[in-house]
């Protein structure tokens, strides 16, 4: 598969390289735009200043900018946290996205967002502060409105962003099972692709 990958609120730090390159061991093709243009934070509020400064819509911006090349190839949209929030974004207004996964993030959802059909995988905490359950059942829903086609998984006591080696709330078995998870759904994405039908001679 084709995969725009986006980093969470730190900012492209080593261990969305490190993502990238377990999912091009996988045999994928994966980008990884750096929506803060260079800028790395070692603290949740240190990131959430910079994208208060900067602004969401200039982030979705360069979100688009950095995925519209790829774009015509049919993306699944992926990413972390924040990167999950823009992932999620930019999959629901693309209608050649192949498919969505959401590690410990959404979004909100425009009330006239339509999609035919779209994967989506969502892992997150369990209990998660920033994904509380009141919200993921309403989104769960909303999603479910719009067209997607959505599975949770949920990972008690892990922390919120628990697949990153380089935070505190690395948690490594639930970063593994996620793993293996989100691999198996790729490539599921891949033999839906393969058992389409061929047009042209």
């Amino acid at each position: 598969m084709n995969i725009v990958l986006f980093h969470s609120t730190h900012g492209l730090r080593p261990a969305v390289r490190q993502a990238a390159d377990r999912l091009r061991d996988a045999g994928h093709q994966v980008w990884t735009p750096d929506l803060f243009e260079g800028r790395t934070f070692g603290t949740v509020e240190e990131g959430m200043a910079y994208q208060d400064e900067a602004g969401r819509e200039e982030l979705l911006k360069r979100a688009v900018l950095a995925a519209a090349p790829y774009s015509e190839r049919g993306l699944v949209y992926a990413g972390f946290s924040l990167g999950a929030s823009v992932a999620q974004t930019l999959a629901l207004g693309d209608h050649r996205a192949r498919g969505l996964l959401l590690l410990h993030g959404t979004s909100d959802i425009a009330a006239n967002a339509s999609v035919d059909d779209l994967p989506v995988q969502l892992h997150v905490a369990e209990p998660d502060p920033f994904e509380t359950d009141d919200w993921l059942s309403a989104w769960y829903l909303q999603m479910g409105r719009a067209g997607a086609d959505v599975e949770v998984y949920r990972y008690a006591g892990a922390g919120h962003l628990y697949t990153d080696p380089d935070s505190p709330d690395y948690d490594e078995e639930a970063a593994e099972a996620t793993w293996r998870v989100a691999l198996g759904f790729l490539d599921s994405l891949g033999r839906e692709d393969a058992d389409a039908p061929q047009t042209g001679e």
